[in-house]
Formats: C-alpha cells, structure tokens, sequence
C-alpha cells in the first residue's frame, strides 16, 4: 500500500473530507506541500551545513596538505553548501505547484539563477584559491598570472550575465551574442584598457620584463621603486619614499622603463662618478715629493718599480734627463690614479670581479674629470651611499698629498681671502 500511496491524494482527500471544495483543498495542499518543501530545502541547508563543518573542516585541518586548507579559508566549501536548499526545491517545485503552472515556471526560473549565482560565486572563489596556492609556490615571484586569472574571472562573470539575461528575456544565449557582436565597436571602446593591459601582460610575463619585487624606474611617470603588484589594468609601485604609484600595465611596454634587478642578481651596484682636478696643479714628481709618497704603504711597490722602469727606459735611449721634458717621468696625477687604483682594489666592498676603472675623461673649462668605475658588493640603498661617500671623501683628504686640488668655482670667500694675500 505504500507503493501507492500518493501525498498529495491523501492531502486533496483529507481537506474535502473536512467539507471544504474542490479548489480550497487544492489551494491548501499546495500551501502544505510548499512549507513541506521549504522546510527540507532548510533542512538540506542544515546537514550540509553540518557535514562541513563536522567532517570536511575535521579532515582537512588533519591533512599533510596546505593545498585543502586555503579551499577551506576561502569559503568554497562553505558557499557549496548552498546548492543543497536549491536542488531540493528544482526537484521538489514541479511537485508542490502541479497545479500552479504558472507559479512553477516563476520558482524554478530564479532557482535556476540562484544556482547560476551561486556557482559563479563558488567558480570565483575557486579560482581565488588556486591563484592563493600558485602565489606561494616561487615561479609566482617570476610569473604571476594576476592578469590571466582576472581575465578567466571576467569571463566566467560575463557567461553568468549572459545566461541570466537569457532567462529573464526568454532568449537564446546565441541570440544575445549576436546582438553583443554587432556592438563589438562599443564594446572596444569600453573595454579598451583591459584589452591593452591583457596584451601588456602576456608581454610582460613572456619577455620577463618584470616581477614582483623587481627595482624600477620609470622618469616619464615619476616612479621610482618596488613593485607590489601587477594586475590585468595596473602595475602597483611603492617609491622609496613609501608613496604608492599606480600605472596603466599597457604603458610598461609602450614607454621605457629601467628594471634594476639585473643589478640586484649580479652581486655588484656600479658607483660611476668622477672628480674634476685643476689641471694647474698637473706637474712632474721632484725627488721631495717622492720620498714623501714612498712612506705610503700601498704605493711602495709602484714607485720602486716605475723608478726602475723609466730609469732603464732612459738610460737605454741616452736621455738627457737635466731637462725636464725629456725621457719619461713620473707624473703626481699618474701616481695618485696608481693610489686610487690600489686604494679601491684593498677596499672590502669593492669588488675586483666585475667592472674595473679609474680613468681620466675629456678636460673640460671646469677641469680634468678623473672617473672611478666600480662596482660595490653591497647593494643596499643607504649602505651603498655611505661606500660611494666614504670613497669620495678619502679622495678629497688625500689630494693634497700628492699636490693636486679640485676645480671649483671661485666664490666670495676666494675672493676675500685674495685680497687679503695682497
């Protein structure tokens, strides 16, 4: 008897047995029959519910994995749950409202889009993970997919539209795309920018352009510093005075920028600056000035030799060394350049393996620029200022020894103490 037993029968047959008509028993049953299907609909929400939270949340926090655990904090199990009260209701309405025609398309029609909702919530959710799980893996430092995730969400939520559309217009999916086609040139326009920035990623990621974490410099936008973040539209940038630059990513490829994470991985920051001497105090070394530079440690060696070395040259070629000009002779520039040399070469962060120079350049009305191209092995900002300071400062105490001095041009003082000396 079971086999034949029909709720909704028993349910018409009851309410007429208690006097009422044909259409009052039709209209209670189905009110019956709907708080009977809402009440399992919450009921399926309850146990699904309660299977999260006692028996996934349980095993996934005892798992060896990381991967289950960031599902878990990103509510995908959670917002599962809720197809439970959907599905009893999809299934259970066209019981409930048989005789509501009307009314079941009506219910099963936003059930079907709560669903739709709800799975592009869940999809969203699912893909935040995923990016979460591939940001703690280190290729992320090298090829964040940022752009494409945003991408894949924004379509996934523009299938969504579509087929919500659809369903409140009654119309084909295929039909609303070929409405969309013929305003592709509006949509262009609007969605320009993402076009250029997805084109600008793929760029970026491909050619290796840049990371997170890389040292930039970009003049024409005024950024200078380490970027934080880059999306689908923007590249996110915190100068060094902790102000946050926000760029178009379209705009990395289009105008130039400086990436110094060549540099950062090399081992070596270059120090590149120069020094301009009066060349007024350019002169030949006199015996006196020898013997004071010979009681300097690191250019003991050198003198000994290149005295050596032009004695041997001019003794070989019979120069007539009582005149100054002729033969070879050592000079107080060439010599201080031999101390800069040695001096920089015993330096502790300096480094001899890369880039070696300390050269004259072209003279010019405000003197001769004598460079130091180095590189130090300390990279960090503030310390390789104080190295670079360090140096030149050394440079400006020991110039005078050698009796060289720096061009500069004259000022009040200089002048007041010349009128002094008269």
């Amino acid at each position: 008897m079971l086999r034949n037993f029909d709720p909704s029968t028993y349910l018409f047959d009851l309410f007429t047995g208690l006097g009422l008509n044909d259409g009052q028993a039709i209209f209670i049953r189905t009110l019956v029959i709907v708080l009977i299907v809402g009440f399992l609909s919450w009921l399926a929400n309850l146990v699904a519910r309660l299977i999260i939270d006692r028996v996934v949340v349980v095993v996934v926090r005892k798992s060896k994995f990381k991967w289950d655990d960031i599902f878990l904090e990103a509510h995908v199990f959670t917002r599962l749950s809720h197809f439970a009260p959907a599905l009893v209701i999809w299934f259970m309405a066209g019981w409930a409202l048989e005789d509501y025609p009307k009314w079941l398309d009506f219910v099963q029609e936003m059930t079907y889009l709560y669903m739709i909702i709800t799975a592009t919530v869940v999809l969203n959710l699912f893909l935040n993970a995923l990016h979460t799980i591939y940001n703690n893996l280190p290729v992320a430092q090298h090829r964040p997919i940022t752009g494409y995730v945003q991408v894949v969400r924004i379509i996934i939520i523009t299938l969504a539209l579509l087929i919500v559309i659809s369903v409140v217009l009654d119309k084909e999916v295929g039909t609303l795309l070929a409405g969309i086609g013929a305003m592709a040139a509006v949509l262009l326009l609007v969605f320009k920018d993402t076009i250029l920035g997805l084109v600008a990623s793929i760029q970026l990621f491909e050619n290796k352009m840049i990371k997170i974490g890389d040292w930039i410099t970009m003049p024409s936008r005024g950024v200078d510093g380490t970027v934080l973040e880059i999306n689908l539209n923007t590249v996110k940038v915190q100068n060094f005075d902790k102000t946050i630059m926000t760029i178009p990513t379209y705009s990395m490829v289009s105008e130039s920028f400086q990436n110094w994470s060549g540099m950062e991985e090399s081992g070596g920051r270059r120090i590149k600056r120069s020094i301009n001497i009066d060349m007024q105090t350019v002169k030949f070394l006199d015996p006196e000035l020898i013997t004071k530079l010979k009681k300097i440690d690191i250019l003991q060696d050198y003198i000994t030799k290149k005295e050596e070395e032009i004695s041997a040259f001019n003794k070989a070629n019979n120069i007539d060394d009582s005149v100054l000009v002729n033969g070879r002779r050592m000079t107080n520039l060439g010599t201080f350049r031999a101390y800069l040399e040695a001096y920089l070469r015993r330096h502790p962060k300096i480094s001899n393996d890369m880039t070696f120079l300390v050269r004259h350049l072209s003279p010019t009305e405000t003197g001769l620029p004598v460079e130091i191209y180095v590189f130090s092995t300390d990279q960090e900002w503030a310390k390789y200022e104080s190295i670079q300071a360090d140096i030149f400062d050394h440079i400006l105490s020991v110039l005078p020894e050698f009796g060289l001095a720096v061009f500069q041009n004259p000022t009040g003082r200089d002048f007041k103490y010349m009128s002094k000396s008269k």
